[in-house]
């Protein structure tokens, strides 16, 4: 999912911001940098040394003259933005976008591009007016200008964090199969059982049962327990009368061996 989300950088004025987006981009596991009209030599010695051993993404960047050519191949383009506009737009925050990320990649030939402008005036109208939706980092309003490299790297964290969750997604349902749910007829027995172990421990008085039952109904249907569980649940309950039994039995061996006359 990630080689195939593009940054993309429209007008950048300052090669350690490119350097540093590199950086950011190689932290979180991103490559496909795409560089639109820079306004500066993209490779310098301070590209190289903010770029912190990801120099690699600078020197594979591709340079294009507009953003149609960065993006022609993207089925998203989401554009970042710190400014209200007067035509509105979808506007989604960062953590929205990462939600999305999986289903928007899901086809084999799927690609997005996050898209940043320039450091001193961002992204035009026309250009924003190009993306699907618009991607706003939610600041501190009394100081809220972000470094560029920075914007980049709040991004590319919410790309991992995507990606990441869906691979524990897809590891976990290779671990475990999946588990039927406790059917109907198994909770009503699940129930009926728990009802009863209950009683015989003192804690439910039907006579006095304050909705006890039925909160327990609610609490067990809400959790949606697979059979497995469920049986399990019966396990406990089981062992727990025949925790309750041992003594009561021990009991009366006790009161029928004081009934036998002594030789």
């Amino acid at each position: 999912m990630l080689d195939r989300i593009r940054i993309v950088l429209i007008g950048t004025s300052h090669p350690g911001n490119i350097g540093g987006t590199a950086r950011a981009m190689h932290n979180m596991g991103l490559a496909d940098l795409a560089l639109v009209a820079p306004r500066c030599e993209p490779l310098t010695s301070d590209t190289i040394s903010r770029a912190s051993g990801a120099d690699h993404i600078v020197h594979g960047a591709r340079r294009v003259e507009t953003l149609e050519q960065a993006v022609a191949d993207c089925t998203m383009v989401v554009g970042a933005s710190a400014r209200s506009r007067t035509l509105p737009w979808p506007m989604i925050t960062p953590r929205a976008l990462g939600s999305r990320l999986p289903d928007e990649l899901s086809g084999a030939e799927s690609r997005v591009a996050l898209v940043f402008g320039r450091e001193d005036s961002g992204l035009s109208n026309t250009e924003l007016q190009r993306c699907h939706a618009h991607v706003h980092i939610p600041t501190n309003p009394d100081f809220s200008s972000l470094n560029l490299a920075a914007a980049v790297q709040v991004l590319a964290y919410e790309c991992r964090l995507a990606w990441l969750a869906q691979q524990d997604e897809e590891e976990g349902a290779e671990a475990e199969p999946h588990q039927p749910l406790a059917s109907h007829q198994e909770l009503e027995h699940y129930f009926a059982h728990l009802e009863r172990t209950l009683i015989t421990i003192g804690f439910h008085d039907p006579a006095l049962p304050r909705q006890l039952m039925a909160r327990l109904r609610r609490f067990t249907l809400k959790a949606r327990p697979e059979r497995m569980e469920l049986n399990i649940l019966r396990g406990i309950l089981t062992a727990t009368e025949k925790q309750v039994a041992r003594p009561q039995a021990e009991q009366r061996h006790d009161a029928d061996d004081s009934d036998t006359p002594s030789p």
